[in-house]
């Protein structure tokens, strides 16, 4: 199967918990005593479905077929203060960055970042208490316990944003790929056409002093990927966790700045809070010029964001690019 089918990055799924045992309602009886107090037990607590942060997880691809989830009740109580077995917990376990939406709000209501932090996406009911509970001085026999809380149920949205310390920006085509095969060990379909890489694909990057980065090569943005054209939402949806945005433009392009600002653009109207981000602009495919060339290429750079001219191919450059990165992420204050 190919890394395209590998990975998912949104499921939805019909969660549904356990509702909660009933109270018993149970009177004492022996052979000693026939009319003994009340000893109902309380019932079990209903099972919940729980979602759990994996960071050996990269995709949501376990979870496509998983339409329902169901987690199972809670047992009643019983006579001799028995209390009911609580109903066994389903757990879902997720990537980090994935984000647990309603789907009839659009409401994002728990975002999953750290490796084992849980998130109840639906509560199991309680149990009812026994009729012991109910005893009182002037009810000594109570002949009544609670019911158990019913189960919840509905649909949950899980969608995935890459977490990563570099997210690259670019179109299709500008160099992304060739980029993180060239400072990491990932392996990326590289080809010269557009949209050759469909899914966001994770290098990490070797820097000095034994230090590492993660780079994340997000597929190419077109224009008006903000409208949702293309894959416009389930691309920009990746670049929103990462913590320094890479801006890739190839020197052979018509206009440097006019790229620049249409990227900047699809950004802003995606999310304006990503131009918080730290961001630098990488000129890609540096092996095609000489100096002279980059020279008369410099007055044409956007102005505002410092530009670093790289070639993946001859490594030109890349030891300045990884310097600048690695200043602007550590310049970034703790989470």
């Amino acid at each position: 199967m190919s890394s395209e089918q590998n990975f998912v990055d949104y499921v939805k799924i019909h969660c549904k918990s356990g509702a909660g045992g009933a109270g018993s309602a149970h009177l004492h009886r022996d052979k000693i005593s026939a009319k003994g107090g009340p000893d109902g037990g309380d019932g079990g607590k209903g099972g919940s479905v729980i979602c759990v942060g994996n960071a050996q997880l990269w995709t949501l691809l376990h979870l496509k077929y998983r339409k329902h989830v169901m987690a199972e009740n809670g047992q009643s109580g019983s006579g001799n203060l028995c209390t009911g077995a609580d109903g066994k917990n389903q757990y879902l376990e997720v990537p980090l960055g994935t984000v647990v939406k309603d789907p009839d709000t659009d409401e994002i209501i728990a975002e999953i970042t750290e490796d084992g932090e849980e998130y109840v996406v639906m509560p199991g009911g309680r149990g009812g208490l026994g009729n012991f509970h109910f005893k009182s001085p002037t009810n000594q026999t109570p002949r009544y316990a609670q019911p158990g809380e019913p189960f919840q149920e509905g649909w949950r949205i899980f969608e995935l944003k890459i977490l990563a310390d570099v997210g690259l920006v670019g179109f299709p085509n500008a160099g992304k790929s060739t980029l993180l095969s060239s400072v990491s060990a990932a392996k990326p379909k590289i080809a010269s056409y557009p949209f050759t890489t469909l899914v966001p694909n994770l290098g990490f990057v070797a820097y000095r002093d034994n230090k590492s980065f993660v780079i994340a090569d997000i597929p190419g943005i077109i224009e008006d990927a903000h409208l949702g054209k293309g894959l416009g939402h389930r691309f920009l949806r990746h670049i929103e966790r990462n913590a320094v945005l890479l801006f890739m433009i190839p020197c052979d392009t018509d206009d440097i700045r006019k790229e620049f600002d249409i990227l900047y653009r699809e950004l802003e109207m995606y999310n304006p809070e990503l131009l918080d981000k730290p961001r630098l602009c990488a000129i890609t495919k540096c092996d095609t010029i000489d100096q002279e060339v980059e020279e008369l290429l410099k007055p044409t750079l956007p102005p505002n964001i410092e530009s670093v001219f790289i070639s993946s191919v001859s490594g030109y450059g890349l030891d300045v690019l990884k310097d600048k990165l690695w200043a602007l992420l550590v310049s970034q204050p703790a989470p």
